[in-house]
């Protein structure tokens, strides 16, 4: 299931992607994506997770319009905000079977949800005021929405991958 999430971002990420031939020797924009697809699942999952991370530095760059003078000191930050953000997401190991919680187990983990989300909210708002020495506030903003967008989309992707690939349950 997560690799095949990884799959559909990258694909999703490649769509995005620039002309230019990235550390991987290829020219994703001339490539059809069948083969896109091919190449990316033959990848084991550290290239996969290499290649998702410079499409997405590439693109938040791109959609912001960094200039190049902030280009490198943006792109680390913004690697060190996704480790961290990473890492926050890591601590958060949900039990989703639910019907067999009792009601002590669901409020915990509830409970926990919220510490999480706090977490990553934080986190956010600490790097916020680091992205604004290299980025102007409306970029910076501009970015959390971009990210949003990005996500959603990947989630309607996969979501409707899913259901295509798959019979529809009863609710």
């Amino acid at each position: 299931m997560k690799k095949n999430a990884v799959v559909l971002t990258l694909m999703f990420a490649v769509q995005f992607a620039f002309a230019q031939q990235l550390q991987f020797g290829y020219d994703w924009k001339s490539m059809k994506p069948e083969q896109r697809k091919e190449v990316i699942q033959k990848m084991n999952p550290e290239e996969r997770m290499a290649l998702l991370k410079e499409f997405r530095e590439k693109m938040i760059i791109a959609e912001l319009e960094v200039s190049l003078n902030n280009q490198a000191e943006f792109k680390n930050l913004y690697s060190e905000y996704q480790d961290k953000q990473n890492e926050i997401k890591s601590k958060f190991m949900p039990n989703e079977n639910y019907e067999n919680m009792s009601d002590e187990e669901a409020v915990m983990q509830l409970n926990q949800s919220f510490e999480v989300g706090q977490q990553l909210l934080d986190n956010r708002k600490e790097y916020a005021q680091k992205f604004m020495k290299v980025i102007s506030p409306q970029q910076v903003l501009q970015m959390y929405q971009t990210e949003g967008k990005m996500r959603n989309k990947i989630l309607d992707k996969k979501q409707n991958g899913h259901r295509n690939s798959s019979p529809q349950r009863k609710r």
